[in-house]
Order: structure tokens, then C-alpha cells, then sequence
């Protein structure tokens, strides 16, 4: 089961990032990556828990509907190249240094308000989106694999071992394979982490529409929505 990541922002909310198209589900998918742990419709405790704008995946949860009886996980950043490599499992922490709290939740916040753009589990899913939220950090190229350990983890497991395989032929043991396996495993993770990548920038959270290519399609929504209200005025 792979880790669903958020951002705590005081009060025990939590802002996070999941699909779209799952947000109104009420069938319990918690298993299913493609559908991390999100309350199925109304909250006793906060009645603001479950929101989110319009056409947007990021939403405010309360802690314990995020965690549905999960186990929680603090994401560690800043940590040494040598912790990041010993870590077994991608996902759990990176290199790339924290910003200020108060950053952090403003940035938060404000995708609360006006979206990350679509979901994708490759190039843009939750841990992509804490990520911007903690570092400000944006890869320049749209194309290829996103900021997060856990798209590294499920590219670089099958890469190691396509990779390590030609050696086989060299390794009279399978703890030789195993171990070049593994050695590949994680210098793939590493080599995508988004602390120590060079093709990243320092993004405002206020232009990165802009950055991402979002503002025109957001400038067309409006000018639907106001030519929408122009009709509903005319009738």
C-alpha cells in the first residue's frame, strides 16, 4: 500500500491532493493507490472537513478522517545523502530542505483555493504536491517523472532490474544480482530526488499557474463562466 501524504496546517487539518474523479465516491478505496484515504462524505467533528473547490483535487480533511485509522508517517526533509540512501522504501523523505512554516501553509492554503492541476500518479500526486508546498521547488521539463519518491520507487524497482540484468551472466549467485539490483534501486531514487536534481526552480505559489501552463485554461473557464451569467441575465 503506498503512502498517502499531506500537509498538516494547524487545528488538526489537513490539506492534501488526491483524484478528482474519486472525490465523490462514497465506496471505500483506501487500498487502491490510485484512491488514497479520504472521508466518504460528512464528518462528525468539522463540518468544513471535505473541502474543496470546484474541478480541483486539493482538499482540506480533518486529521482523523486523513489517517482513517492509518498509521502516521512524519515526512523527513534536509536529510544527508547517505540517511536518504539507507532508506529502504521511496516516498519517505528527501533531501530538499523545508521552507518556514508559515510558507509552507501559506502555499497550502493557497492551492486550497485554486487547485495543483490534474491529478497524475506519474508526474503530479500527493507527495508532489507536499513537496511544492515544503520546498517551492519546480522541475523546468513537464515531461518525464515528477518530484515524488514514490513515482521514483515504481520507475527505478522496474529499471533495476531491467538494468541489473545483463549481469547475471557475470554473478555466479543470486545474493550478486540481488545486491546490483538493489544498488540501482536506489541510485535511481536518488538521482530523482528533487534536493539534489538541477533542473528545478524556486516557484512563487501565486505564479505557478503560470509556470504550469494552467492560466489559460483557467482565463477560458472564467470567460465560459461569464458568458454563462451573461445569458442567464439576457433571459
Amino acid at each position: 500500500m503506498s503512502n498517502h501524504v499531506g500537509i498538516f496546517v494547524g487545528g488538526s487539518k489537513v490539506v492534501h491532493f488526491r483524484p478528482e474523479r474519486n472525490l465523490d465516491s462514497s465506496i471505500d478505496t483506501s487500498s487502491n493507490l490510485l484512491d488514497p484515504t479520504f472521508p466518504r462524505s460528512t464528518c462528525p467533528t468539522f463540518p468544513d472537513c471535505g473541502f474543496r473547490q470546484p474541478n480541483s483535487g486539493v482538499v482540506l480533511s480533518c486529521l482523523d478522517c486523513f489517517l482513517r485509522n492509518g498509521s502516521l508517517y512524519c515526512f523527513e526533509y534536509g536529510v544527508t545523502p547517505s540517511v536518504f540512501l539507507a532508506k529502504v522504501r521511496g516516498g519517505t523523505c528527501t533531501t530538499a530542505a523545508s521552507d518556514p512554516l508559515e510558507t509552507v501553509i501559506h502555499r497550502a492554503m493557497y492551492l486550497l483555493q485554486n487547485g495543483f492541476g490534474n491529478y497524475d500518479i506519474f508526474e503530479n500526486n500527493c507527495e508532489d504536491f507536499a513537496l511544492y508546498c515544503k520546498t517551492g521547488l519546480l522541475i523546468l521539463d513537464n515531461l518525464g517523472i515528477g518530484r515524488s519518491g514514490q513515482a521514483s520507487s515504481m520507475i527505478g524497482a522496474p529499471l533495476a532490474a531491467l538494468l541489473s540484468s545483463p549481469l547475471k551472466l557475470l554473478m555466479p549467485s543470486p545474493i550478486g544480482v540481488a545486491t546490483v539490483t538493489a544498488g540501482m534501486y536506489c541510485v535511481t531514487r536518488y538521482a530523482t530526488d528533487i534536493g539534489i536534481r538541477t533542473d528545478v526552480i524556486k516557484v512563487a505559489v501565486e505564479d505557478l499557474a503560470m509556470n504550469l501552463g494552467w492560466a489559460g485554461r483557467h482565463d477560458e473557464a472564467a470567460e465560459e463562466n461569464e458568458a454563462s451569467n451573461r445569458q442567464v441575465v439576457a433571459l
